[in-house]
């Protein structure tokens, strides 16, 4: 029988003071086990706890992702509302006018209530940019980058560590971001917007994976399949980043731009701040 099925079993068979008490040398001691094994001798946090604020097996998971990121041998991001502050098709939105009614529909998208599909296509034909207004989007208003996300990044390109770009979004706002993060451009995996001759919009790519709810999931399986990764990490805020796990071997909830209450809930680590990230792989 495994441990994770022996600390299922205990934790609904609190049936008396003695019993309870074998529970609290139980938890020390496997406690101490789990240092040793997952921080070393010098492990300072508990990560198992019997107490009615944590349960215990989400304490086990936030351990096993937490080994998993130290681990990692690639790290995907979600861009818009993690990698970026902004979510990149409310702000072309509003740049074309749009704004608001945009805005309502990507609440509900983000929030699991529609499929992906369904969202972009709304607000796409809501939009409707043409190329001369991308363009100037892409000039006039850049986007801005999370804090603490460049040096994260910086960190993980120091372990060699391959980082991928798997988004909703669109790619030719993406580019940018990339170049700047000096992440090949072969690593975005994200929606084309097509034009006719004249430059007026003619729709998107309905090929392309992440134009589709499921999506991410195939562009990780996809790299998983590929590169033969074995600690692939998807880092994001949104629901269509949370159904990335599996096939992910982690997923790390953000939400230091905007929280997501499904993802806050169903995250198995969930951070607002990326420098907590960067210090678990400074510090291991």
């Amino acid at each position: 029988m495994s441990i994770k099925t022996i600390l299922y079993n205990l934790r609904f068979k609190k049936e008396s003071d003695h019993f309870q008490n074998w529970m609290d040398l139980f938890f020390r001691i496997i406690n101490r086990i789990y240092q040793i094994i997952f921080n070393g001798l010098s492990g300072h946090s508990l990560l198992i706890q019997n107490t009615s604020n944590h349960s215990i097996i989400d304490n086990m998971y936030y351990t096993e992702t937490q080994t998993t990121w130290k681990n990692a041998d690639a790290v995907c991001f979600d861009v818009d509302s993690t990698l970026i502050q902004e979510e990149g098709i409310d702000e072309l939105a509003k740049f074309c006018m749009k704004g608001e009614e945009v805005a309502n529909l990507t609440k509900k998208a983000m929030g699991g209530s529609m499929t992906f599909e369904e969202s972009l296509r709304l607000r796409l034909n809501i939009i409707k940019p043409n190329l001369g207004q991308i363009r100037d989007f892409i000039r006039m208003q850049p986007p801005k980058l999370t804090p603490g996300v460049k040096q994260l990044i910086q960190t993980l390109q120091s372990r060699q560590i391959p980082i991928y770009l798997i988004s909703g979004g669109f790619r030719s706002i993406i580019v940018p971001i990339a170049s700047q993060l000096n992440i090949p451009l072969e690593n975005i995996f994200a929606n084309r917007l097509k034009f006719y001759y004249n430059g007026e919009y003619a729709g998107f790519d309905e090929n392309e994976p992440t134009s589709k709810s499921g999506g991410k999931s195939q562009v990780i399986q996809y790299l998983k399949e590929k590169f033969g990764y074995k600690n692939l990490v998807m880092i994001g805020d949104g629901a269509t980043d949370l159904e990335a796990c599996p096939p992910a071997d982690a997923f790390i909830g953000y939400g230091g731009n905007v929280i997501r209450e499904k993802v806050k809930s169903n995250a198995k680590w969930f951070v607002t701040d990326f420098q907590e990230l960067n210090q678990v792989l400074k510090h291991e």
